[in-house]
């Protein structure tokens, strides 16, 4: 019986301090968010943190994430960061039972890890952004001395054996008091985090788009077809990808931003807010993005209704030239307001196609999730190295002399858009009856537009497939072919030839360096 009630005692105290460590980092996190809403959104523990992870993982696993969990990928990495802290959390708490200086020390050295996150992130305002962790992990750590303390065995009165209980009564006050405490300085610090983005809110809903001076051509009749299951030919600002490395997607207030074009061969630099932007002459196209890490028949490719300055009229009234007339600069760098860096082709971007500056999409100011107030994007090239999110600063320079983000982790330099096939309809692992199936989706090759797509059953022949009408060659195009599906297993597979004639190579690679190349099929049983 004794040695019974030795293991409960023992489980007991494992408990208190696990619910200890776990109170203690809950308050952390909660004035480190109070602090970042105070002083930085930005610059939370869980933000950083999370941000110093995806620059230091290797793109093959950033890859496997995409693929695996989608747009959830942040989700999905922040939820491992504070299951990670939970369970060191749990074990900080348990050894303060007996050590409560060396518990607390722990908790102030996860605040030192997580201000040299903040100070490292490539958006970093200075030392400010090391405050929120800091005072997080300051307040951890009493959290945890306190609630450890009144944790820890109580002296047995004097002239009695045992080594004496806990206070109850004293334990779960603090524990309340505390749980009472963070969850207030939690709330304030959303509500404070809330306050920062109004005004952007606020800037975005206000914001009256200009008619195009160059309005786009009419979409011509016969674009989208009837056909149940394909991908519509306009994609809704709510169900375009969104695939970036921001683990909170900013919020800039239109009144403040502002763009700076300078660097090599820039005669002229040049300084502009969003309403001198407006002022000019815009010109409204319909482009499909498609980003890098679209596997062969991927979901991660969007068309969209874009208006925007022309990027060449910038760069030109900046003195800047293409390196085929002497240019100084063959790299145009975009930097993002949270530090992200892309790297275009300067020739590619004054080569004549619609290059711009965006700001608006499908009718309406950028969405927050897609750049508001500016974005870049240029037809024909993978997003990494074209579709700058949240810019505001366009530096002219060199390959040689200077890496991008998504370079240095090895992706290719230049990473013109391949061509590339889909199949909508039917889905993998379909059961469509036997008899008239029409198999549909969408082929592109940005800047040389499609003008083939077949399809083959199983080993059989090419088949040509009939194409939607072709709205420009800077979109997809959409395509079907009527199948006299016979009973059995049946594998579905489609490839495109675009303008040049060159047809789609069959050679399957992955996304990495420069983009996924191969046919895409899926395989169907038909009862």
């Amino acid at each position: 019986m004794q040695h019974v009630s030795s293991f409960r005692s023992k489980l007991v105290r494992a408990a208190l301090g696990a619910l200890a460590g776990l109170l203690a980092a809950f308050t952390a996190l909660a004035v480190a968010e109070l602090v970042a809403g105070l002083v930085r959104p930005a610059a939370g523990p869980v933000t950083v943190v999370g941000g110093a992870v995806i620059d230091r993982t290797p793109a093959a696993v950033k890859d496997f994430a995409i693929r695996t969990f989608g747009e959830n990928d942040k989700i999905v990495l922040q939820l491992g960061i504070l299951a990670i802290l939970a369970l060191i959390a749990v074990g900080l708490g348990i050894l303060a039972l007996s050590h409560q200086r060396a518990g607390a020390a722990g908790v102030l050295l996860l605040g030192i890890v997580g201000a040299a996150a903040a100070l490292s992130r490539p958006d970093s305002t200075g030392t400010g952004d090391a405050l929120p962790s800091i005072a997080g992990a300051v307040a951890g750590a009493v959290a945890l001395y306190v609630l450890a303390t009144k944790a820890a065995p109580v002296p047995a009165p004097e002239g009695q054996a045992g080594t004496g209980g806990w206070s109850r009564r004293g334990f779960l006050t603090a524990a309340g008091v505390t749980a009472v405490a963070a969850t207030s300085a939690g709330a304030l610090g959303r509500y404070f985090t809330g306050r920062q983005g109004q005004g952007a809110v606020a800037s975005r809903e206000s914001l009256v788009l200009p008619k195009p001076t160059s309005p786009a051509p009419a979409v011509p009749a016969g674009v989208q077809l009837r056909v149940p299951g394909i991908t519509a030919f306009t994609t809704p600002n709510s169900d375009f990808y969104r695939v970036d490395t921001a683990l909170t997607v900013p919020k800039v207030d239109a009144g403040t931003w502002r763009l700076r074009i300078h660097g090599r061969g820039v005669t002229r630099p040049r300084t502009y807010t969003l309403d001198q932007l407006l002022a000019r002459p815009l010109i409204e196209r319909d482009i499909t993005l498609t980003c890098v890490s679209n596997e062969v028949g991927g979901p991660y490719i969007g068309n969209a209704r874009w208006l925007g300055v022309p990027l060449a009229d910038l760069l030109e009234e900046a003195g800047v030239r293409p390196p085929s007339k002497g240019g100084r600069a063959d790299q145009l760098v975009a930097r993002s307001v949270d530090g992200m860096t892309l790297g275009s082709p300067v020739e590619d971007l004054m080569d004549g196609r619609d290059a711009i500056l965006a700001v608006g999409m499908n009718g309406e100011p950028l969405p927050f999730d897609h750049g508001f107030p500016v974005r870049m994007l240029v037809p024909g090239l993978y997003g990494y190295v074209s579709a700058c999110k949240w810019i505001e600063d366009i530096e002219l320079t060199t390959f040689a002399a200077y890496d991008p983000y998504w370079v240095k982790r090895k992706w290719a330099r230049r990473a013109p858009i391949k061509t590339q096939a889909r199949i909508d309809t039917p889905k993998p692992f379909a059961r469509p009856a036997a008899g008239t199936v029409t198999i549909a989706g969408v082929a592109w090759a940005q800047r040389r537009g499609i003008t083939r797509v077949q399809i083959r059953v199983d080993d059989g022949p090419w088949q040509d497939a009939d194409l939607a009408a072709q709205a420009g060659i800077d979109t997809w195009r959409q395509w079907s072919y009527r199948w006299n599906a016979t009973p059995g297993g049946h594998n579905l597979t489609v490839r495109a030839t675009d303008g040049t004639g060159q047809v789609q190579t069959e050679q399957r690679t992955r996304t990495i360096p420069d983009g996924a190349s191969g046919w895409h099929s899926v395989f169907v049983t038909v009862p």
